[in-house]
């Protein structure tokens, strides 16, 4: 009897085990849901869970508003084709801050869940240009151009998670680790008059789906568009309304379709203790909590979403914001969602890299009323292989107007940057204009308020990403 009653006892333990493991675990709506973090806990969960699929959420969200069209435009393009950018921006563009001058964009969100895409490239004959693909955690995951694949013509098959195949001969698979891709490829112009050289590239890109492949693929033509997608509410606000239930309930579902990386594995067992898992149904869980966890949860997300915008991103050397580790992050979560939510789309320091500053050596934040140089001895003029520029931006972020309608100059300026004798260079960022010799070098700075500075390195050298080039402090002068 007494060996009956120890058999017993192990039984009921075993039974105590397997239904409070599968009570805590099971699908929302199918049963009650077993405490098993206390508040405090719970906030902290909340907090890191928000961290980590801050990037999913606000790569789709961004990738709804810019696939609302039913035909592509300069502002957008449905899935799988290309929405090319025409001319650069001026001081009346607000849609983007810290816009670019150097390159027009060509943009694609690509959906691999049928089949592999092609994207097909020109030959840009020797013009510098670079493609590189973001999965739905924005990662480059590869980044075809002028560095990796020169500029000759290429095709390569963009192939989803769950695809297996053979890809055509002379097609360069590209593997994405998610549904959704995001091509954010940039072509160098020389100006407005060269638009029509870059026109003729950006009209050459396709995307075709491999069973077209061979075929005279012509994309679809009047794509429905989603009524329910916000087109008039940034993608980051739509995100910053978002109450913890529903936010968490979207990165549940994202998950499906973009699995989270093996490396996540231990951060998914913690998040998974306040319900956050792939295909959870998580509205469901969350109504069955107990009111005090409800609150953490909602605290914790909260706090983490003040958090993020305010990260650091990088060591200030010389009044320049170094921002390293773009488009590759690992398990740095909050670096990865302080980028998406400060810079969404972040290239790789390989293909591109972007110091910035708002401050002279002195420490005291540009303004317009002050005279300031940059003064870029020979071995401090920006190590590239492809070009490098420096751009102005007003206090909001954006293009400042000015009399010559300069907004950035570099290594591609026309009229060429003037050189010292020695090989050093001096850039001018002023409000009047400096001598007519120094015009060629004078970046004019907005007419009152503060603004800041940026450098683009495209195709930096080694000694940028080996972090032992710094550029130089910029100078208040009299």
């Amino acid at each position: 009897m007494k060996n009956v009653g120890l058999h017993a006892s192990l039984i009921l333990a075993v039974l105590v085990i397997i239904v409070s493991t599968t009570v805590a675990g099971c699908a929302p709506g199918q049963g009650p849901v077993r405490q098993t973090v206390n508040p405090q806990e719970a906030q902290q969960i909340a907090d890191n869970a928000t961290i980590y699929g801050f990037p999913l959420v606000i790569m789709d969200l961004t990738r709804q508003v810019f696939t609302a069209f039913p035909a592509p435009g300069q502002g957008g393009a449905p899935a799988n084709q290309f929405a090319n950018g025409r001319t650069f921006p001026d001081s009346t563009f607000v849609n983007v801050v810290r816009p670019n001058a150097d390159t027009l964009y060509s943009t694609a969100w690509v959906d691999t869940s049928r089949e592999p895409i092609i994207l097909s490239v020109p030959d840009t004959q020797g013009r510098y240009y670079l493609l590189p693909s973001l999965n739905y955690w924005t990662d480059v995951f590869a980044s075809p151009g002028s560095r990796t694949t020169g500029t000759g013509a290429g095709n390569f098959a963009i192939t989803g998670p769950n695809w297996s195949g053979k890809l055509p001969a002379g097609i360069t698979e590209m593997k994405s680790s998610t549904r959704w891709v995001w091509i954010i490829g940039r072509f160098t112009c020389y100006g407005s008059s060269d638009y029509e050289n870059v026109w003729n590239l950006q009209d050459q890109l396709k995307l075709i789906p491999l069973s077209a492949w061979g075929t005279d693929y012509v994309p679809p033509a009047n794509v429905p568009v989603d009524s329910s997608v916000n087109t008039q509410v940034s993608p980051l606000d739509q995100l910053l309304a978002m109450d913890a239930p529903t936010y968490f309930n979207y990165v549940c579902q994202l998950m499906v379709d973009n699995p989270p990386y093996k490396a996540d594995a231990t951060a998914l067992d913690s998040l998974a203790r306040i319900g956050v898992k792939p295909g959870a149904d998580y509205k469901s869980y969350y109504s069955g909590l107990d009111a005090n966890v409800k609150s953490a949860i909602q605290t914790g997300y909260e706090s983490a979403l003040a958090r993020i915008p305010t990260t650091v991103m990088g060591p200030v050397k010389n009044g320049w914001q170094m921002m390293y580790g773009t488009g590759d992050y690992g398990t740095n979560y909050m670096f990865r969602a302080a980028v998406a939510y400060q810079g969404l789309g972040a290239n790789l320091i390989d293909d591109a890299f972007y110091p910035s500053s708002s401050v002279s050596s002195d420490e005291n934040k540009f303004s317009s009323v002050n005279k300031y140089l940059l003064h870029l001895n020979k071995d401090q003029v920006p190590p590239v292989n492809g070009f490098w520029s420096l751009t102005m931006y007003n206090d909001k972020a954006l293009f400042a107007a000015n009399p010559i309608n300069r907004y950035s100059l570099g290594s591609l300026s026309d009229p060429p940057l003037v050189t010292n004798p020695d090989g050093s260079i001096d850039l001018y960022i002023q409000g009047d204009s400096p001598d007519s010799s120094k015009v060629s070098n004078w970046l004019p700075s907005p007419a009152s308020g503060g603004f800041s500075v940026t450098l683009r390195l495209y195709w930096p050298q080694q000694q940028v990403m080996d972090k032992s080039w710094v550029p130089p402090a910029v100078q208040m002068v009299d």
